[in-house]
Formats: structure tokens, C-alpha cells, sequence
């Protein structure tokens, strides 16, 4: 008993200090988790140097290592932003911002409608006598690089630019030619070669728009005066029989006498656009042009308002306004005098409207000629209306030629109003521009023509119908004519109509006794070659 008391007391008493220890230890190890001055020994640091990957996750502990030296509560974590960089040095530049590149002022500036190129920046002189076409050249490549640009030619300056074409198809799109100064044509033949069939040409380009209040001139008389004997003429000539029964003789064109060089045979057309959509002309003047003055070839969307074209009734083939493979055309608002056609409208064309528009002097508005040479020529939905002619040969006409292929169907001829016209409608299916030309059975077939409210006087004969014995003229209708007779240096001859089928919806002043009511029994039936 007295053994086991005292075995008793002594494992009592080493197991007391064991728990002490225990105890001291796990106070010690606590204290410094709570960052009381621990700090990991040399062994401790080389554990966590091997253990590698887990180094960086051990640094969770260490946050707060200095937060024990206080206990004062804890501040809020702050984020820690880098100072500014020091200022520059006076003499040190400001560091240039990025920009993208743009002409020097003296080329070109900006402006609420965009880039505006001046041609006097890029050195033309504007006198009329120093040769400007480098100058243009070097403007339009400037606007051609810059959307909706302006390539402007000044006023007040006349500008001498030789044959030159402003072409795409690189070009952006919707430049604005502005046109308020006046370009001339050189008058020496060397700028011109052998002949070209165009000056100034603009070419495969989108929303292309020239306008202003400028001339171009294109110095025609030396052209004209140089005409070769066989130039096409108007075969509606051979109609118009004076009283004394000469044919009319024209008074030679006056030139300068500085002109100097038999100018080519070919003449050009004064303004010619090629192979462009949305093309808009406004506000200028072209005069004197050497042939047409205004054409456009295969093009889309085209817009002419406000325009004049003007030269002598007696110029040579000088029509006003040229249409060729284009659709989708309006002009209005405009005055044409001319030589020739005032809008002449040729195969390929479809969608016009031709509407206010003063024609004369010239030879009308006309369809044609069409089929020449044994050619096929399609034509369709072409109205005019809203037309004042005065002095004009021809009013409306239709004109082809023997031996052609294709169509013209859906033509409106609508308030015309004709004062002093020689043969205010006229359709002539044997056209011939030359002394002779062989009779042929082909012919351009046509229907769906039609005439109403044509009105005023006429000097020769008020209507021509002269269709195609094989391929007669279908559903042609007259309403509301009323053609007074003029007397003046002409014979007066009536109404007359060859091959011509249709309905007169009202009494026609004077009668058109000579058109056939409904449609020809014999009429030839298209093959799939002659068809549109």
C-alpha cells in the first residue's frame, strides 16, 4: 500500500510537468501565428525552399508581419498608385501624337464638305494661254485618293487643258467636280494628233458630280470649217424643199484668223462619261463643242438639270446631249442649242425621262439612228414631255436605219409645244445619212409609240410616218395634236404615213386620214436575233 501511494505521486508529478510543457509550447507557437515576434528558423526557411511550388502560398502568413508591434487596430489595406512621370525638361518637345498623314495646306484643305483640291495649288497658271492639262492631271490624282472630294476649278480664270481623261475605276467614290471657272480646248492640231473621239472624259467612276456655274468651250469652229465633204448630214434634208427650189445653203462659219493646222478629221466630243454609276451634271455651260457636247456611254443612274449646251444652228453634228447603252437617265430643266440632235437617244437605252427642257435651234429630240450597218438596237420606255421647240428642223422623231435588227417599244411624246418646227413628229424607218444607201427588207421593229397634246406650227409638214414595208410601225396613237401651218421659204405639204398602224384618239388638227386603224395582217413575226 505504502509502494503503491508512492508510485502514485511520482507519476503524478511527471506527468504534471509534461503537461507544462505541452502547454508552454502550444502558448509559444500560437503567440507567434498571431505575429508576436515569430519568425521561421534556418531550417524552417530551407523546408519552404524545397517545397517549391508551395512557396508562394506560404506568404499568406506573412501579411500582417508588423502588425504586432502596435495594438493598435489595423488600417484598412490602401492601393498603392505609382507617382506621375517627372516633368520634361523645358527644351525638351512634347511628344508628338499619332495622326494619319494628310496633304500639305498648299495642296488641298478641309472644309464642312470635305477635301477641297484647288487645281491653282497644284499649278496651273489660268490665263488662257499656258497649257493647264499637268495641272488638272495632278489635282484630279490628289481628289481621286479622298472620298467625297472637291477638285475645284476657280472662276474668273480660263484654263487651256488639252485631251484628258479624270478615270477610275481606283477613284473613291462621290467627287464633286466644281466647275465656275472657264476651260478651252487647244485650237492647235498638234495637241490632238491623228483624232480622238473625245477631250475631256470621265471614266469608271461612282457618284461622280460636276457642277457650277463655268464654261467649257470647246473652240469648235476650227473644226467645223474643216469638215470633210462626206460628214454625216441629216437625212431629213431631202423633206424640206424651199420655194425657190435650191437647197438651203449654209453661211460659212467665221474663224480666227491666228488658227493655224488642218485640224482631224475626227472630232471630239467635248465632255464624254464612260462606265460610271450615279453620274450628276448641273449648272455648267458647254459651248462650241467640235462634235457632241454632252455624252454618256454605258452608264447608270445619270442626272442633268440646269444644263446649257450652245453652238450655232449651222455647226456640223453637234448634238446636245448623246445617250448610248445607258438607263435610268432624268434631265430636265435645261436649254440645248445646238447643230444637231438636241438629246439624241441611241440603242442600249432604257428607263429615260426627259422632261422642261427649251430645245432649239437644232434638229429636235430623236430616237436614233438605230440598226446602222445591219446592227441590232434595243429601246425602250423613253418619255419626253414638257418640251418647248422653237426653230428646229425636226420636233420628235424616231429614226433607222434599213437592214437593222431589235426594238423600240413604250415611247411617250407629251405636251410639246413647237413654234417654227419644219416636221414636228417624224418617224423614218429609212434613214440614210449619205447621198445613197441600198434598199433592204430588215428593219428595227416598232410599237407602243405614242404622241399626245403636240402643239404650235410648223414650216413643212406636220406629220412623217415612213415605216418598214416588211416590219410596220404597231400601236401608234396620236391625241390632242394640233399643228398650225407657217408659211414661210418652204413648200407645205399634209400628213403622210407609209406602213403605219395604230388609233388617232381624237380629231388631229390638221387630219391624219393616212393612219391604219388596228394592226397589219402581213406583219412579220420577230425571230429570236431580232428580239430584245
Amino acid at each position: 500500500m505504502a509502494k503503491m501511494r508512492g508510485f502514485s505521486f511520482r507519476s503524478l508529478t511527471f506527468m504534471v510537468m509534461v503537461a507544462f510543457l505541452v502547454w508552454s509550447w502550444n502558448v509559444e507557437t500560437c503567440d507567434g501565428r498571431r505575429g508576436r515576434h515569430w519568425r521561421p528558423s534556418r531550417g524552417d526557411a530551407s523546408l519552404y525552399k524545397k517545397k517549391g511550388k508551395y512557396h508562394h502560398g506560404g506568404n499568406r502568413h506573412h501579411r500582417s508581419s508588423n502588425a504586432g508591434k502596435t495594438k493598435q487596430k489595423h488600417p484598412s489595406p490602401v492601393v498603392a498608385v505609382p507617382p506621375p512621370p517627372p516633368p520634361l525638361p523645358p527644351s525638351a518637345p512634347a511628344a508628338p501624337r499619332p495622326s494619319i498623314p494628310v496633304n500639305p495646306p498648299s495642296k488641298g484643305y478641309e472644309d464642312d464638305t470635305g477635301s477641297v483640291f484647288s487645281v491653282m495649288d497644284f499649278g496651273a497658271k489660268g490665263d488662257g494661254k499656258s497649257d493647264d492639262t499637268k495641272a488638272f492631271q495632278a489635282t484630279w490624282a490628289a481628289a481621286c485618293k479622298v472620298e467625297a472630294s472637291t477638285m475645284v476649278v476657280p472662276s474668273e480664270y480660263v484654263f487651256l487643258v488639252g485631251p484628258i481623261s479624270f478615270s477610275g475605276p481606283y477613284c473613291e467614290k462621290n467627287i464633286v467636280f466644281q466647275l465656275d471657272g472657264k476651260i478651252i480646248a487647244p485650237t492647235d492640231s498638234k495637241a490632238w494628233g491623228s483624232g480622238l473621239f473625245q477631250w475631256l472624259e470621265f471614266t469608271k467612276l461612282v457618284g461622280i458630280t460636276i457642277k457650277g456655274s463655268g464654261t467649257v468651250d470647246g473652240s469648235g469652229s476650227v473644226w467645223w470649217q474643216n469638215s470633210p465633204l462626206d460628214d454625216p448630214i441629216d437625212d431629213e434634208l431631202k423633206l424640206i424643199i424651199p420655194l425657190n427650189r435650191t437647197k438651203p445653203v449654209y453661211p460659212p462659219i467665221s474663224i480666227n484668223s491666228s488658227l493655224s493646222g488642218k485640224m482631224p478629221s475626227t472630232k471630239p466630243t467635248a465632255l464624254r462619261f464612260y462606265g460610271s454609276f450615279n453620274v450628276t451634271v448641273t449648272g455648267i455651260t458647254i459651248q462650241n463643242s467640235p462634235q457632241c457636247h454632252l455624252k454618256f456611254d454605258n452608264c447608270v443612274g445619270v442626272y442633268v438639270y440646269n444644263f446649257t449646251a450652245s453652238s450655232p444652228g449651222d455647226s456640223p453634228n453637234t448634238d446636245g446631249i448623246h445617250l448610248q447603252n445607258s438607263k435610268d437617265v432624268v434631265i430636265r430643266g435645261s436649254t440645248l442649242g445646238c447643230g444637231d440632235d438636241c438629246v439624241s437617244i441611241q440603242t442600249g437605252c432604257t428607263n429615260v425621262y426627259i422632261h422642261n427642257v427649251n430645245c432649239g435651234p437644232g434638229h429636235g429630240i430623236s430616237i436614233g439612228g438605230l440598226g446602222k450597218d445591219n446592227t441590232k438596237a434595243c429601246v425602250s420606255n423613253i418619255t419626253v414631255r414638257d418640251i418647248i421647240m422653237q426653230n428646229t428642223m425636226n420636233g420628235v422623231r424616231i429614226k433607222t436605219w434599213q437592214g437593222g435588227l431589235g426594238s423600240v417599244q413604250g415611247v411617250l411624246f407629251s405636251n410639246i409645244q413647237v413654234s417654227e418646227v419644219q416636221l414636228p413628229i417624224v418617224i423614218d424607218q429609212f434613214y440614210c445619212d449619205k447621198r445613197t444607201c441600198k434598199n433592204q427588207t430588215a428593219a428595227v421593229a416598232l410599237s407602243g409609240i405614242h404622241y399626245e397634246n403636240i402643239r404650235g406650227t410648223y414650216t413643212v409638214k406636220p406629220v412623217h410616218f415612213a415605216c418598214s414595208d416588211n416590219m410596220p410601225c404597231t400601236d401608234v396613237t396620236l391625241d390632242r395634236v394640233k399643228l398650225e401651218p407657217l408659211q414661210e421659204r418652204y413648200h407645205l405639204y399634209d400628213p403622210y404615213c407609209w406602213q403605219t398602224f395604230g388609233e388617232l384618239h381624237s380629231p388631229a388638227v390638221p387630219p391624219v386620214q393616212c393612219l391604219q386603224v388596228g394592226k397589219p395582217s402581213s406583219n412579220r413575226i420577230q425571230v429570236d436575233h431580232d428580239q430584245c
